[in-house]
């Protein structure tokens, strides 16, 4: 556990820090390649570029779910694919409807903070809303009429079921990809934190969850999950006797999981294993609207924004509106310290980004092919980028929103440089200071509520202790339910502490509750190892 919270100074070194890349970097990137290319060379052949913001809806689509296992991608894309036609459908059929700069803006605005509600709620993962907002902010000021728009959608929703291919497409060589990385994670984590304290616990406690996340979601337990579940509860061994564990042996059963090869053993009898699992699969999740009340604060944050932000942008003159409306959405995360850091990361990757443009305008001028394809290459190179750092993957994503804007005809560089950098700052301070203007108040009171929850769960663990023979099945099911209280309430006490215009936190108290928690974690750990079928204990040292 850790007692420190994140500081609230504004700090911009920390905003420009790079981070070491993905594991996966290569998979989103090539990903997004393979979708956006056959469409985008379709239209080239035919002549039709002027086609491209629709098909590039659908295709988009693609940079979701690739941490997710393959049963729980496939929903996940469905609904991302969805999610995309319906704000690309009421944009269309609003700019069909009205061509007045100040109405598209509002609209423009109310469907921002509705995606970003929704992919908040409903946990999406990067990219978030962004991409969803800026194709939607695009299309509302695209030349429409109510004709054209089936065609359009048809047209998304054809590029969107291929990006639904293209994610899926892995699953064929490498079934369990997702689920391995996973659990590779969780083994390297509790390695690490084996050798230190405080917030590499933390690090590492969310880890492992995140991998019992992922084989819950993964289907039907088939013998390679079966494994995987073993070394997930390795992992937890470790954590909770970390000076009794091996490190070398999680780094090595680790290693072992990449590629194709078969899962490492780690001596376990199969009868009996991981009691409970099979019955936590079929739980039913919180429901969606539980989750949105959390980020109503968020969703408004947006709203005012945005639509701020584009008004701003139309009273300054510029053309292009929702380059500043996206540039708002793109900076709320879920504390103000984190969107001033957002707001910086924008800032530098936008303006840096135009510099890429000038220099690249040049080559894609020579034709619309060498467009499509200085567009390809943004796009591997925003994907690749991206995870070290936001603005670094920025620096490619700002020529490649330039360079399709020319897919209707070819514009002058210094026009369009000069609207994107006025559109970004712009868009940064006014969505910054609509940030400070609608604080979330209620901050302590999650914090709250998740200290009742982890002592509510810790207390179910120790009664379960307490009982000589415990049934199997329900302490492992109280210890997964103390382990995913802890990381909520680490995740919800670091984002509260980001938050400015709140009541004092109860630190101390979640200090408490973290530093009992995870001695009922460690004493259920090794209440479970002790078991007849667990009392091989590969990986801890005897």
């Amino acid at each position: 556990m850790s007692s420190a919270t994140p500081s609230r100074r504004l700090s911009l070194a920390g905003a420009l820090r790079l981070d070491r890349p993905s594991e996966i970097w290569f998979k989103p990137a090539l990903s997004v390649v393979a979708a956006v290319a056959p469409p985008n060379l379709t239209l080239l052949a035919l002549g039709r570029l002027d086609l491209a913001l629709y098909t590039m809806a659908g295709s988009l689509c693609a940079l979701y779910a690739h941490n997710r296992p393959y049963a729980a991608r496939a929903r996940a894309l469905a609904r991302v694919v969805a999610g995309m036609l319906g704000g690309l459908a009421v944009a269309l059929v609003t700019a069909s409807l009205t061509g007045s700069a100040a109405v598209l803006v509002a609209v423009g605005a109310l469907l921002a903070a509705a995606q970003k509600a929704l992919c908040d709620a409903g946990r999406i993962g990067p990219p978030g809303n962004v991409v969803l907002t800026f194709i939607s902010s695009a299309a509302l000021f695209a030349p429409q009429t109510l004709a054209q728009v089936p065609g359009h959608l048809l047209l998304a929703l054809a590029a969107g079921a291929w990006a639904w291919a293209v994610g899926m497409a892995p699953g064929l060589v490498r079934p369990h990809g997702p689920e391995r990385r996973a659990t590779a994670a969780a083994l390297n984590a509790a390695a690490y934190a084996a050798t230190r304290d405080g917030r590499t616990r933390d690090l590492a406690a969310a880890a492992v969850q995140a991998a019992w996340q992922s084989l819950l979601t993964a289907g039907r337990r088939s013998a390679t999950r079966r494994a995987l579940e073993r070394l997930v509860v390795r992992a937890e061994v470790a954590l909770a006797a970390p000076a009794d564990s091996d490190p070398e042996r999680l780094r090595g059963w680790a290693r072992d999981l990449r590629g194709t090869g078969p899962v490492p053993r780690t001596g376990h009898a199969d009868a009996g294993e991981l009691p409970g699992i099979a019955a936590e699969s079929a739980v039913a999740h919180e429901p969606l609207w539980h989750r949105l009340r959390p980020v109503a604060p968020l969703a408004a944050r947006t709203a005012l924004g945005c639509a701020l932000a584009g008004y701003a942008s139309l009273a300054l003159g510029i053309g292009r509106p929702y380059w500043a409306l996206v540039t708002a959405a793109a900076l709320y995360q879920a504390s103000l310290g984190l969107t001033w850091s957002r707001s910086v990361q924008r800032v530098v990757g936008n303006l840096a980004g135009v510099l890429l443009f000038a220099a690249l305008a040049p080559l894609a001028h020579l034709g619309q092919a060498a467009l499509v394809l200085c567009c390809l290459a943004l796009n591997f190179g925003a994907e690749a980028l991206i995870s070290r750092n936001y603005w670094l993957g920025s620096v490619c994503v700002t020529p490649m929103a330039l360079l399709v804007t020319e897919f209707t005809g070819f514009q002058e560089p210094g026009m369009l440089i000069a609207e994107r950098v006025v559109d970004t700052l712009v868009g940064a301070l006014v969505g910054f200071a609509a940030a400070l203007l609608v604080t979330d108040r209620r901050t302590a009171d999650r914090v709250e509520g998740a200290l009742t929850a982890v002592e509510h769960a810790r207390e179910r663990a120790a009664r379960l202790l307490a009982e000589p023979r415990p049934a199997p099945a329900a302490l492992a099911s109280a210890h997964r339910s103390l382990a995913a209280a802890l990381v909520e309430l680490r995740a919800t006490a670091d984002a509260a502490a980001g938050e400015w215009g709140r009541r004092a936190l109860p630190q101390e108290r979640v200090v408490l509750a973290e530093q009992a928690g995870h001695r009922t974690l460690a004493a259920t750990t090794r209440r479970r190892a002790a078991r007849p079928d667990h009392s091989t204990t590969e990986g801890v040292r005897p």
